[in-house]
Formats: structure tokens, sequence, C-alpha cells
């Protein structure tokens, strides 16, 4: 299964992709879309679209992961954030992909083992986890800890699921 992680961002929008099977990881692309600053709000986020849509089209990912907004002290910040956000879904979303949202703290401590690890630690941990990742940028490295939070929680319910069809499948 091939996982697409997202951290939506203005001004770059980090997306990673990592090949899920059973417990394994491996990694398979990642990079950044980027707007520029100097361009209006909607052609901003209609760049962003459609370099989500190539990132998608061009992988064809089963699966996104996508990180819950992080509040900022700066209100306006937020907004743009939601913005940038919002077509990150919706690109996920019209490609057909099931999506999946976690919160930062959840997705640092998937790939740390702490909620607060800084950004240096999960670019680390992500290098560790990924051996053919090489040095990522901190876009690209926060998009494939989201990929890797879900691989570890798509395994985990797997093995839920499969414990619940044995145990249904065991006469009483």
């Amino acid at each position: 299964m091939l996982i697409l992680g997202l951290d939506p961002g203005l001004r770059h929008t980090g997306w990673g992709v990592v090949a899920a099977h059973d417990q394994h990881l491996r990694f398979v692309a990642c990079g950044a879309v980027h707007s520029d600053a100097a361009q209006d709000l909607a052609t901003r986020l209609g760049g962003l679209y459609r370099g989500l849509a190539a990132v998608i089209a061009g992988h064809l990912p089963g699966e996104a992961a996508v990180e819950e907004t992080v509040i900022n002290r700066n209100p306006l910040s937020s907004l743009k954030l939601g913005h940038a956000r919002g077509v990150v879904l919706l690109a996920a979303s019209h490609a057909g992909l099931a999506v999946h949202e976690y919160a930062a703290k959840q997705v640092k401590r998937a790939v740390t083992g702490t909620g607060n690890a800084a950004k240096e630690q999960v670019q680390m941990m992500v290098r560790f986890l990924l051996p053919g990742s090489g040095s990522v940028g901190a876009d690209a490295a926060d998009a494939l800890a989201v990929a890797i939070c879900h691989a570890h929680f798509r395994a985990g319910r797997a093995r839920i699921a499969a414990q619940i069809e044995r145990g249904a499948a065991t006469p009483a």
C-alpha cells in the first residue's frame, strides 16, 4: 500500500510517499509544493492544488494522511494555514483517496516516542526509519512522518481486525 503523507502549509506543503506492507516501511519519494508569497491567495491555493494533483497522479497512492492544523498565535497565519489545509484535503479527496488526519503530537509520538519532539528529532528518526530517504527538508520530513504515523496506526487496526475475525471464527 502506498501512503501519501501531507504536511500542509501555504508557503511550503510537504509531501512524502511511503510503501507500507505489514510492519515494513520503504521510502518511495518526497518533496514540497511551494507557492510565491508575492501572488494573491487564490493563485497560491490553485498552484498548491495543481502541484498536489500532479504528485498524486505521479505516484498513485492508495491512502492519504494529513497533519491537523496547529493553531498559531497569529490568527491570520492560522487562517491562511487553514486555507492550505483545505486545499490539501480537497486534492486528496478529489483523487478518490481515503484521507486520515493526525494531530502533530500524535505524529511526533509515533515517530520519535514523544509528542514534544523537536523538528530535528523528527527528521533524524525519519532518516532512521526510512534509510533510503537520505537527507530531506523539514517539510518533506514532516510529511514522511505523517505517512509513517498512518502506517503504524493502519497496521495496528489491521492486527485488531484480524484478532476479532479469529475470535469470531472460533466456536464458543
